[in-house]
C-alpha cells in the first residue's frame, strides 16, 4: 500500500489534509483525485473532532476547484451528520464515467490550501 500510495502521489493522484496542532499531527484525511472525484480512502483523529476540520478544509478546497463528487465509500452516521449522501449504484457508475474524465480547475492541488 505505501508503495502504490507513493507512487499516485508522484503522479499526483494521491492527497491528504492533515490537522497538526503544536508541531503533532493530530488528524487527517486521504485519498486520491481523479478527474472531478475525490475518493476518500481514510480518515483519523488523535484528538476530538480533528478529522472533521480536515474534512471540512477538505470539501471547501474541492468546491473551490469544481470537484463534484467526493466519494466516502460507505454510508455512515458519522459522514451523514456532515452532510453526505448515498446515492444508488447507477448514478454513481453514470458520474464516474463523465466526472472521471473531466479535468478539476487548472490549479488544483498545485499548491498548499489555506
Amino acid at each position: 500500500m505505501l508503495r502504490a500510495y507513493t507512487a499516485l502521489h508522484a503522479l499526483g493522484h494521491a492527497h491528504s489534509v492533515e490537522c497538526w496542532r503544536a508541531g503533532e499531527l493530530v488528524g487527517g484525511v486521504y485519498g486520491v483525485a481523479v478527474g472531478q472525484v475525490f475518493f476518500g480512502e481514510s480518515m483519523f483523529s488523535r484528538i476530538s473532532n480533528a478529522s472533521k476540520v480536515a474534512l471540512a478544509v477538505l470539501c471547501r478546497q474541492l468546491v473551490e476547484w469544481g470537484y463534484t463528487l467526493m466519494d466516502c465509500q460507505m454510508e455512515s452516521a458519522h459522514l451523514s451528520s456532515l452532510g453526505a449522501q448515498e446515492i444508488s449504484r447507477p448514478d454513481f457508475t453514470r458520474l464516474l464515467t463523465t466526472l472521471c474524465h473531466t479535468p478539476p480547475a487548472g490549479h488544483a492541488w498545485s499548491q498548499p490550501a489555506p
